[in-house]
């Protein structure tokens, strides 16, 4: 009898290691152990903070698995996309990260990975329209009169970008674009030296997302002129949008992502897609991000995957039509 119970064991024991080795990685418990969220920037940006809101939540409706990890630094994020294009695809290295993150391919040269390619596209998370402001001393209530002035004394006036590439950036040169403008346009490496040169008189224009310029804008230290958004924000109610102002049609939103590496699971990419749609259809989510001026999303991988073709296309245009060449990086 005992040697039927030691072979019954060994048998149990030979199916349990053919099954552990039958079964994929990804088929075992997911997260069982920590899951780097990686922010190619640093800390108190929009990228961030739309991080830090996902990350929180997801580790108190999914368990505590999820850090923020900032890896700043490189063109625009690469140091830390790089980072994650050469993680294992077993979903315990995610990053969020903006629209400049496939913008990046258009203006640099020799980035170490393929901005789609060598991705996963999780989800889209949220988008939120940029505010356009000047600085207090122009005597301009809106961009219609702001153009008006402009046109008139171009020498006089100086638009800047938070970096290049940035949407700050782009949707700078739609504007000069779409008004007509041929005006000079710095790239600044920050949103807070652009914000500084702005309150203080040394660039006229800028566009920056609500979380930076909002604060600024009721404190008096910048003029709100515009939101680059169809429609006012729920944020701030009180800014015409661009198209308002005269520009009929005029729309470009900064976007927030979800990604991991190229092969990602799709037991894991499902799973981690539920999990964020479940956390920003949270009310107190969604309080949140309208008060940062965004709007939580939320969509498949195939959608979001679909989407960035749509915005590269976009990109490509505006580029081309700024004459923007391509920087080594």
């Amino acid at each position: 009898m005992r040697i039927r119970a030691l072979g019954l064991c060994a048998l149990g024991l030979a199916l349990a290691l053919i099954a552990a080795v039958a079964t994929p990685a990804s088929a075992q418990k997911y997260p069982a152990r920590t899951v780097s969220v990686i922010v190619p920037y640093p800390a108190g940006g929009s990228v961030d903070g739309v991080a830090r809101i996902l990350v929180q939540k997801l580790n108190e409706t999914v368990g505590q698995h999820f850090i923020v990890e900032n890896r700043a630094g490189g063109a625009s994020g690469t140091v830390g996309a790089t980072a994650v294009a050469r993680a294992a695809p077993d979903g315990y290295t995610l990053m969020v990260s903006a629209s400049v993150h496939v913008i990046n391919p258009f203006l640099y040269k020799n980035i170490p990975y393929d901005a789609v390619k060598d991705f996963t596209p999780v989800t889209l998370l949220a988008d939120g329209p940029l505010i356009v402001s000047t600085t207090p001393s122009v005597k301009a209530e809106n961009l219609k009169d702001f153009f008006e002035q402009v046109r008139k004394a171009p020498n006089k006036f100086t638009f800047g970008t938070t970096s290049l590439g940035s949407a700050s950036h782009l949707a700078i040169e739609l504007l000069k674009r779409d008004a007509g403008l041929d005006t000079l346009v710095i790239p600044y490496k920050g949103t807070s030296p652009a914000l500084t040169d702005l309150m203080g008189g040394q660039i006229q224009l800028l566009a920056d997302p609500m979380l930076s310029s909002l604060p600024l804008a009721r404190a008096g230290k910048i003029k709100a002129l515009g939101l680059t958004s169809l429609k006012r924000a729920v944020a701030a109610p009180e800014i015409p949008t661009v198209e308002e102002s005269g520009m009929k049609g005029f729309q470009f939103v900064s976007w927030y992502g979800l990604w991991a590496p190229k092969n990602l699971p799709p037991d894991v990419n499902a799973f981690l897609q539920a999990a964020a749609a479940k956390v920003l259809a949270l009310p107190e989510v969604k309080q949140r991000m309208h008060a940062l001026g965004f709007d939580p999303i939320g969509s498949s991988s195939e959608q979001f995957a679909k989407y960035i073709d749509t915005e590269m296309a976009k990109y490509a245009e505006i580029i081309r039509d700024a004459k923007i060449g391509a920087q080594q990086k």
